[in-house]
Parts: C-alpha cells; structure tokens; sequence
C-alpha cells in the first residue's frame, strides 16, 4: 500500500513537470490593457514591454526589480528609446529582490495607480510562478493577462522552477 502511493505520488510529480515543459504559456495577444509590468531579470523582457508601450497597448508601464543604481536616463538610451517616453509612462521599481517580492512591488503599484488590467511580463518559464505570486497579491480585483518572452530553456532550469512554483504552492497552502 505505501509502495503504491509513493509511485503515485511519484507519477504525479513527474506528469506534473511534463505537463509544466510541455505547457510554458506563449507571448500575449494584442489586447489593450490600463498597464504594463515587466520583471526583470530576464532576456528581451523589458524590449517587449517597451514595444508594446510605444505601440500604444498601455498608458503606464512598471519595470520591477530594478537596481537601485539605475537610472532611467541609462535605460532608455541602452535600449536605443526616447527619454520622453520613460519619464511620462514609464515607472521604475526599485524594491523587489526576487518574485515575491515582484508581486508586492507591483501590487502596491498598481493600487497607487487604479490600474484595473495588467499585462505581465516575463520569460517563459517563470510566468506560473510570477502570475500565481501576482494573483495572490492583487487577490482578483485586478486581471492579469500573461505575456510571455519565448525562451529554450534547459532541463535543468525547467526542472529547477517547477520545484520552485512547487514549493511556493505548498508554502501557501501551509501559510508559510
């Protein structure tokens, strides 16, 4: 009996990361949304939102996890922008070290700013657990449409963040 739920719990598990490879969501629609979020972290995300800005999907864009020692001046000529752009629509935030702390950041941000539809940005294979943090924060008074970035992850980074959006989903549940 033990033998036969330890190979089910062990099926699941492996259907599981499967199922999380095989799944990674795909980049977003055209749809309008009130704002943009990019986190950061990642290849070609903050290129994204800034294309979908300056194509007018969004009126105000945030860019979580932003170091500290970053100007907004650098980032728009690094990625070749027009300074305008980011003073008028473009906030950056500074706060977050790490997922969760994304999800506060950009919680907070889009309460400040009444912001009732939000497209997140962010690779691939972070967004379950980027969009799973963000819907607990903003706990569905706002909706969230994902956007990913498409990348090729490795086995070992897939396999790395499942166990990582595994293991938040456990500490939730356990209220951790």
């Amino acid at each position: 009996m033990i033998s036969r739920s330890l190979a089910f719990i062990v099926l699941l598990y492996v259907l599981g990361y499967a199922a999380f490879a095989v799944l990674l969501p795909k980049k977003g629609d055209e749809r309008q949304t009130d704002a943009i979020v990019v986190l950061t972290g990642g290849a070609n995300r903050l290129e994204r939102g800034l294309d979908l800005l300056e194509q007018k999907k969004a009126q105000r864009m945030l860019i979580s996890g932003v170091d500290r020692n970053v100007r907004a001046v650098e980032l728009a000529k690094y990625h070749g922008r027009n300074e305008a752009l980011f003073k008028c629509c473009i906030d950056l935030g500074r706060e977050a070290v790490d997922t969760r702390s994304n999800a506060e950041e950009t919680a907070r941000w889009v309460k400040r700013h009444k912001v009732r539809t939000v497209r997140l940005v962010t690779t691939d294979w972070h967004m379950p657990r980027a969009g799973f943090e963000l819907a607990r924060q903003v706990g569905g008074k706002i909706d969230v449409y994902p956007d990913a970035i498409e990348s090729r992850p490795r086995f070992r980074q897939l396999f790395t963040e499942y166990n990582k959006y595994l293991l938040r989903r456990a500490a939730v549940i356990v209220g951790i």
